[in-house]
């Protein structure tokens, strides 16, 4: 069987792949705080024919080796965590991190996520809770008789009460950091969890030890450039055209040699 067959074949599933990541970062160009993802491939194993530097008549050796590669695959589906467009809501509980960082959330069974989406509310008991009700931590909890809600770039989160005149500080929201955010895994919900590629979190005062700041009124929108995976598209059809094209082209090279006589 012609090694063509396979190699071209994996060359379709590649791209596959690749049209699902585009889709994927299309279809959340308008989620707040999304980041895109990237497909990086590599080639397969080698058929060596032919070692280079073998020994022939002589006494002297081939300066290059004959080996027949086997095809591509993907290597790794890369989260880029560029920063993303700000827009102006004028709410005070959206929130953009200006820099490096994430905010830290409470999931249901108790462990902590992480998200770059800074659209947040204020649940029935008064707590600071993103969009699906998960809790931020450290907790925030907004009192009823509250007027106003102050957010500084370093985290300190004051609030204006009906019949005071002195603002009252709630607490300072932490930001953690990765050393290699790559290396997160997305569960979802525009939520990441770390795992040992990304390390442990660096939890700490926003614009302090290369943590951003943060902007109070303000939403990250999603980091996907619609022109440029327009053309990651296109150029993945194409190429999967081609190794469509090799594979009929094999097919048919098969089919003259089957069909020849003595």
């Amino acid at each position: 069987m012609m090694r063509a067959l396979w190699s071209a074949a994996t060359g379709m599933l590649a791209k596959q792949l690749d049209m699902d990541v585009i889709a994927n970062n299309l279809a959340n160009l308008n989620s707040a705080g999304f980041k895109k993802s990237r497909v990086d491939f590599q080639d397969l194993m080698y058929q060596t024919i032919r070692s280079a530097g073998s020994t022939v008549a002589q006494g002297s050796r081939v300066p290059t080796g004959i080996q027949v590669g086997l095809g591509t695959r993907a290597a790794a589906i890369q989260k880029v965590f560029s920063q993303g467009d700000f827009i102006q809501t004028e709410n005070p509980l959206d929130l953009v991190i200006e820099g490096d960082g994430f905010f830290q959330v409470l999931l249901p069974d108790g462990s902590t996520a992480y998200t770059r989406t800074g659209a947040f509310k204020v649940d029935s008991e008064g707590r600071v809770v993103t969009s699906d009700g998960f809790v931020m931590e450290p907790e925030l909890i907004v009192p009823a008789t509250a007027i106003d809600i102050s957010i500084g770039t370093d985290g300190t989160v004051t609030v204006q009460t009906a019949g005071e005149n002195t603002p009252t500080e709630l607490g300072q929201i932490q930001l953690a950091r990765f050393l290699n955010p790559g290396g997160l895994t997305s569960i979802g919900r525009n939520l990441y969890k770390p795992t040992a590629a990304s390390g442990d979190p660096a939890v700490g005062t926003p614009g302090l030890e290369g943590i951003g700041t943060i902007a109070q009124k303000f939403l990250e929108m999603s980091n996907v450039k619609v022109v440029e995976e327009m053309v990651n598209m296109i150029i993945a059809q194409r190429a999967y055209e081609v190794n469509s094209k090799a594979i009929q082209t094999s097919d048919e090279m098969l089919a003259v040699a089957n069909n020849l006589r003595r």
